[in-house]
């Protein structure tokens, strides 16, 4: 499937179910790598505007460049309010952006679907002298706890190509050749969603990898997942715990 159009049919339920980022992370980002109030921040891949929302609550100017249509969509309807965000239809090879434009380059949740040599190129040509690029992923524990290794081996056992796609196929030393020689940084923060049965199905149906209900797997998936909510359930939630990484530097 074209990465591009892989979450068309999931919109609204990634709006519902996927997760935000813990203020540690975003603190992290004014503090230590220092984005400023007065930065441009170009955030690619930026999707539904989960994250381009906590930049812009900052003051910072937000260009938000996504090529799916429907995600971009509500990106816009979501951030309709606030003069300081912009939108663009270009992808993370093609931004569409001036040359040497933003200061700032988020992905948040997106880099691994992009070409990185050709998405490197384009972040060279719109980043202003010393600006810098900053990765962003809530990476699902999957182990740690019965619920956990449970969900994880439902995904395996019922993903389409979920091993192909699954963000945790990059690594610290896959991303290291995309930044300038010894300029990577990373920072790690805990995060986590509490979820009933609702909220769980409904994150399950937010990734892309996980078979639609007209698919032969999804009948046997979702009583599977019952099976994992009901063994794990602590009245009535079971606990999603993320890992939320911070890759940055120049490039």
């Amino acid at each position: 499937m074209n990465s591009k159009e892989r979450f068309s049919d999931r919109v609204d339920s990634y709006v519902k179910y996927r997760p935000s980022y813990p203020v540690a992370a975003i603190d992290y980002l004014y503090d230590v790598i220092g984005i400023e109030r007065e930065s441009t921040i170009a955030d690619i891949g930026a999707g539904t505007g989960i994250f381009a929302e906590l930049l812009v609550e900052r003051g910072n100017t937000v260009i938000g460049v996504e090529p799916n249509t429907e995600m971009r969509e509500v990106a816009v309807a979501t951030l309709a309010e606030e003069p300081n965000f912009k939108v663009s239809a270009g992808s993370a090879e093609e931004t569409g952006l001036p040359d040497h434009s933003v200061d700032y380059i988020t992905c948040a949740q997106a880099f691994h679907w992009f070409d990185q040599q050709a998405t490197q190129t384009e972040f060279k040509r719109i980043l202003r002298p010393e600006g810098k690029v900053i990765l962003i992923w809530n990476s699902r524990l999957t182990t740690g706890t019965p619920f956990l290794e449970q969900y994880e081996q439902l995904l395996r056992d019922y993903g389409t190509d979920y091993t192909k796609v699954n963000h945790k196929n990059v690594s610290a030393e896959k991303l290291q050749p995309f930044f300038k020689k010894d300029t990577m940084e990373l920072a790690k923060f805990g995060n986590r969603q509490v979820f009933d049965w609702e909220g769980l199905a409904g994150r399950l149906h937010s990734s892309s990898y996980v078979p639609t209900s007209d698919h032969p797997k999804y009948n046997d998936m979702i009583e599977q997942l019952k099976l994992i909510f009901e063994q794990n359930q602590q009245e009535g939630v079971v606990f999603f715990d993320y890992e939320t990484e911070v890759f940055w530097g120049e490039v």
